[in-house]
């Protein structure tokens, strides 16, 4: 568990604290806008973790961590991410798209005409490259593709933001914050508005309110973890083998993500060797059926061996045998 003053605004607790802060969130929110976005951004209101659930539970929904109203003007949603998964960074395009929507369909009322649909402008700051280009900041707009240079004006704005870019000539002020977010110590906070960043930041650190909160948002989230690993690990289990009655009640009643991701690990490891053990058994069912058919009993046999050793040696022998008969015998089957 990371300490809550060793944390940076990069981590999602740190941010959403600060900026949901009745003294401080506003005035946080309106420097990092305006560092990023290089304007005065008027009156903001600060939306809490605004959640838009799917139509129904079978549908994805999202949670924004810093969710932003700009009176009389845009809608912002800012979005610290660490996560550098390949297969998190391929997704990332489609992971904003998606948050476009969701956010554009919750905000124009039934009836209400598209020109009433407000600028959305969403921003992801990230740890990582995400289009591998080694900038600083990519922004992304909808445009025509044989006309590269035809305005088209739609709303949406997609802003990249990578902690570490040096390419494009970025301002010397968005490296300064960006360089503090990654990294949120007094060192990296050497001018006027870092400073008074980082007194929020410290003070938030010190609040006992926001202690606690870290601690009982840690137990959620260690208690939505565990949840959803005991589901996966079940899931798993099922690949290749039942699962008891008791198995799977001890298995849903573990709350240690440790005890569930060493399970899980153990389970990954025999999926496989089914998986290879189905193989392999099935080359020797394969090569069985020139010599005839093969008798159902044997089929069954042969289909429920896991032992790849086993396995190893019947495909061995079945490749010796000139008959069927020579294949049992030669096998002891």
């Amino acid at each position: 568990m990371k300490k809550l003053e060793d944390m940076n605004l990069m981590d999602d607790f740190l941010v959403y604290s600060l900026t949901v802060h009745k003294l401080y969130g506003e005035k946080a929110s309106r420097y990092i806008l305006e560092c990023i976005l290089q304007r005065k951004i008027r009156r903001l209101t600060v939306i809490p973790q605004k959640p838009w659930p799917g139509e129904n539970p079978e549908k994805h929904g999202i949670r924004l961590d810093v969710y932003l109203d700009e009176e009389d003007g845009e809608l912002f949603d800012i979005e610290p991410d660490n996560n550098s998964s390949t297969n998190d960074v391929n997704a990332l395009p489609r992971r904003v798209r998606f948050y476009h929507a969701k956010i554009d369909a919750g905000n124009l009322a039934a009836g209400e005409d598209y020109s009433k649909l407000r600028n959305v402008v969403v921003i992801f700051i990230t740890t990582y490259d995400p289009l591998g280009m080694n900038r600083m900041v990519y922004t992304i707009k909808n445009g025509c593709v044989e006309v590269p240079a035809l305005p088209y004006e739609d709303g949406a704005r997609t802003i990249f933001l990578y902690t570490k870019g040096k390419a494009g000539n970025p301002p010397k002020e968005l490296q300064q914050l960006m360089r503090y977010m990654e990294n949120s110590t007094l060192e990296n906070a050497q001018t006027a508005g870092l400073a008074r960043l980082h007194e929020m930041v410290t003070e938030l650190k010190s609040d006992r309110e926001v202690g606690l909160a870290y601690m009982k948002s840690y137990e959620i989230e260690q208690y939505i973890r565990s949840e959803e690993k005991a589901e996966s690990l079940l899931q798993l289990l099922t690949k290749y083998r039942a699962v008891p009655d008791d198995e799977r009640n001890r298995i849903l009643s573990e709350k240690n993500l440790d005890v569930l991701n060493a399970w899980y690990e153990d389970a990954l490891s025999k999926n496989a060797q089914y998986l290879e053990a189905k193989s392999r058994a099935k080359s020797i069912l394969l090569l069985l059926e020139d010599f005839g058919e093969i008798p159902e009993d044997l089929q069954k046999r042969i289909l429920c061996e896991t032992d790849l050793e086993i396995l190893d040696f019947w495909l061995h022998n079945v490749r010796r045998a000139e008959t069927l008969d020579d294949f049992v015998k030669k096998t002891a089957l």
